[in-house]
């Protein structure tokens, strides 16, 4: 954890449909003081949106240069899924695209924005990258109803999310792009 890190609770029950997976979580992630509520936000949806056996939050709770946001090792402790939140850069995408057998990108910035940003720099198998974002206005309401301690349902249903947390229910759903 980061030194003046701030800790957060999220008991979350997770039945993403699409993925097939259906799980009760206990999340304590710690929030740098550098990071924004909606990074946080996002990078716990993420965390959901990716769940499988092995995945966790980097230490400190925001990318280093080792390490994404959030990544899955194997039991030999092998990288095997790369996943930034926010917007990294082509450099960090492309290392990590070479460092796991897959990489994904969740954002809750203007994806425009980040696919400009890209466009024409070097990213390993940029083609095969999940990139997901979310809606500004989504990410911002769900940041209204953060506390230290949250209870949250997450639900995935073709590509739409239904969050509940703490109380108040929240839709949206993702945009996929394709980084060229």
């Amino acid at each position: 954890m980061a030194i003046g890190a701030t800790m957060h609770t999220f008991e979350v029950q997770l039945a993403d449909v699409d993925r097939g997976v259906y799980e009760d979580l206990s999340l304590r992630v710690a929030q740098h003081p550098s990071e924004t509520d909606a990074y946080m936000i996002t990078r716990v949806l993420a965390y959901c949106l990716e769940y499988e056996e092995g995945i966790t939050f980097s230490a400190g709770g925001v990318s280093t240069g080792e390490e994404p946001a959030i990544l899955v090792k194997d039991l030999t402790g092998l990288i095997t899924a790369w996943i930034e939140v926010g917007a990294p850069d082509a450099q960090r995408l492309h290392l990590g695209s070479k460092r796991a057998d897959r990489a994904a990108i969740y954002t809750h910035r203007d994806p425009a924005k980040l696919l400009s940003a890209w466009r024409g720099k070097t990213i390993h198998q940029a083609e095969d990258i999940r990139f997901r974002s979310f809606d500004s206005v989504f990410i911002d309401e769900a940041v209204r109803c953060l506390t230290r301690r949250n209870t949250m349902s997450v639900s995935v249903t073709e590509g739409q999310i239904y969050l509940e947390l703490n109380g108040t229910n929240l839709e949206t759903q993702f945009s996929e792009h394709v980084i060229e």
